[in-house]
């Protein structure tokens, strides 16, 4: 388990100290965080409205994409995302800004000196600090990804009269181990079950937006969504968007009750961006705590960014020169996406992943793309070794022998198969995200 790092003595020391006492794999139910917030004073309770966001893949790509298109209108944004990706820091974004050492140390400080004898999992440590940063700092709105699952999951301690408005983004297969676990009452279908745990963040008379979604996966949505009250926005029925190409020119027409926009396309790469940055304008158009013009939903679409996420690096100490790009990937769906951003092109793939994760996942939609795989550890963790990617794979012992040893030609180098991977390659490449 990643616990995180900081070059600041005194957050690495309580970090240290979360390391020692939290649950490594996680929990599931509400009963910790809940006793943790009221021991701080229920910082839940005192947001600014929340854009709450749920999803297998692309959560985080929408939240990116909320965050900008709030702060394009003037608002002053809380953001709380998973994993990090160089530094602890990176989870939390307080007002705009990458909460600070200081604050940060006395605030884990606080939540862990209030909650030993509960001990909280990483991520409600997290959650915690992370709601009683948002509670003490004024600002417009906040943006909360969720971590694992939905119902469940540690950011759920939110109540209906905290959160603006639900959003669900992409759903496929993964942590199994938890979100597929028997429970009496639980779907038996496994995309049905996902989305039972994802629609577990939709709250009573709160406005719930969605992607479209297998068929299993989308009536339990619309189960949950009546069983709340709760007025749904699926896209595909109530909402649209899409590429509309006019000769040589693309354009992004968003169409839901409210009009139609005709927008510039997401700043983010990959086709499947498209989807995400229609989930984060349908939860703006559908939420109705605060007025955002459609020149701020199309300011922010092309400001947004989102690291290690179908990105390419800059030259830097790991790239050099080359064409280097990098996505943290590490499921069926995102590997559909790989596949889908890098058809009809060659690429050298470099992938590490997670023993727990399933290589063919990532490796088999790339196959085609594929002119070399390097396979290489995921430093701090338990990877697959390079047996598990076939036979032609090649084996490297870190990233900078990886992209020494690819052939110097006309590809582009890829870099995939784990967010914990990807936040070494930024370390390398001195691209820390602020």
């Amino acid at each position: 388990m990643d616990f995180g790092h900081s070059d600041a003595p005194r957050v690495h020391a309580q970090l240290d100290r979360l390391a020692q006492l939290s649950v490594p794999q996680g929990r599931f139910g509400l009963q910790t965080i809940t006793a943790m917030m009221d021991r701080l004073g229920n910082p839940h309770r005192k947001l600014p409205p929340v854009f709450h966001v749920a999803g297998t893949n692309g959560k985080g790509s929408v939240c990116a994409f909320l965050r900008a298109i709030l702060e394009a209108e003037g608002k002053t944004v809380h953001v709380t995302t998973s994993p990090h990706l160089v530094r602890y820091n990176d989870r939390i974004r307080v007002a705009g800004h990458l909460i600070e050492d200081a604050t940060l140390a006395d605030l884990l400080k606080e939540v862990l000196d209030v909650s030993t004898d509960l001990g909280p999992s990483f991520f409600e440590a997290t959650i915690a600090v992370a709601f009683l940063a948002f509670s003490r700092t004024p600002a417009d709105a906040c943006v909360v990804e969720v971590g694992l699952g939905g119902r469940f999951d540690a950011t759920n301690v939110l109540e209906p009269s905290a959160v603006a408005i639900s959003g669900i983004a992409a759903l496929g297969l993964d942590h199994e181990r938890f979100l597929l676990a028997p429970e009496e009452g639980t779907p038996d279908m496994p995309m049905a079950r996902i989305a039972f745990e994802k629609a577990g963040i939709a709250k009573k008379k709160v406005p719930l937006v969605a992607l479209d979604q297998v068929p299993e996966a989308t009536r339990q949505i619309v189960v949950r969504a009546e069983s709340t009250g709760s007025q749904l926005a699926l896209r595909g029925d109530t909402w649209s968007n899409k590429l509309v190409l006019e000769g040589t020119k693309a354009r992004h027409v968003y169409r839901d009750p409210f009009g139609e926009l005709d927008l510039p396309l997401p700043n983010l790469s990959g086709a499947h961006q498209l989807r995400n940055a229609g989930l984060a304008l349908a939860m703006v158009r559908y939420q109705d705590e605060m007025f955002v013009s459609d020149e701020a939903m199309a300011q922010g679409l092309v400001q947004a960014t989102w690291p290690g996420r179908c990105e390419k690096l800059a030259a830097g100490p790991l790239s050099g020169e080359r064409e280097v790009w990098i996505d943290g990937g590490h499921n069926p769906s995102a590997g559909e996406a790989m596949a889908d951003f890098w058809s009809g092109k060659s690429v050298h793939v470099i992938i590490g992943m997670l023993a727990n994760k399933n290589p063919e996942a990532i490796i088999e939609p790339l196959r085609p793309m594929c002119e070399s795989v390097t396979v290489v550890p995921v430093p701090g963790h338990d990877w697959h070794p390079v047996e598990a990617f076939g036979r032609d794979a090649r084996f490297a012992s870190d990233l900078v022998e990886a992209i020494a040893n690819v052939e110097e030609d006309k590809h582009p180098v890829f870099i995939t198969g784990s967010l914990y991977l990807i936040g070494e390659v930024l370390r390398l490449n001195e691209q820390v995200p602020t």
